[in-house]
């Protein structure tokens, strides 16, 4: 199973690609997608979606984990997150994907092992799950990791288990972003 998982966001939108083969899995490529928030809204939301087009195009995942938005305080910012959402399930819908939304706290348990971890607790999880010796940079990428792991996990008959191989290709910063 291959999965793209999706931190969702106008300004950066965090990605990241990982493989299972039986109980392994191998993060293929991390990083955010970024939008200047002096565009105007319809064109951040058209580079957002031909970014994560670019992105299905390229990697071919059969699933699309994406992190539901619950609850913000700026209502701007909800709305325009999840605008952001709303376009990355369409592209990924159009392209035949299956599309999944977990809550932020249904991530940190199959991540983690509890829905109170924090954002540094949740980064290293993520990074000894993947064998992965360098820190993911920035949060958004590994973020969205944690996404795809908890998809993963989801998925019946699913454990996330260590990671057989290090992830020390993977890129860092933002293969995709601007």
């Amino acid at each position: 199973m291959f999965v793209l998982g999706i931190d969702p966001g106008l300004s950066r939108c965090g990605y990241g690609l990982v493989r299972r083969h039986g109980r392994r899995q191998r993060a293929e490529a991390a990083g955010v997608i970024r939008t200047d928030p002096a565009t105007p809204l319809p064109l951040r939301l058209a580079e957002l979606q031909a970014e994560v087009r670019d992105l299905i195009t390229e990697y071919q995942p059969d699933h699309v984990a994406i992190e539901r938005v619950l609850f913000q305080v700026n209502v701007s910012t909800a709305m325009q997150t999840g605008q952001a959402s709303g376009v990355v399930m369409a592209e990924a819908a159009s392209a035949g994907c299956q599309v999944t939304l977990y809550s932020p706290n249904e991530v940190k348990s199959a991540v983690a092992g509890w829905g109170g971890a924090d954002k540094g607790q949740m980064a290293q999880m993520v990074e000894t799950l993947l064998g992965i010796d360098v820190p993911l940079r920035p949060v958004d990428a590994a973020d969205a990791v944690a996404v795809a792991l908890c998809h993963l996990a989801m998925v019946p008959g699913s454990t996330v288990s260590r990671a057989g191989r290090s992830g020390a290709d993977l890129p860092r910063e933002g293969a995709v972003s601007q």
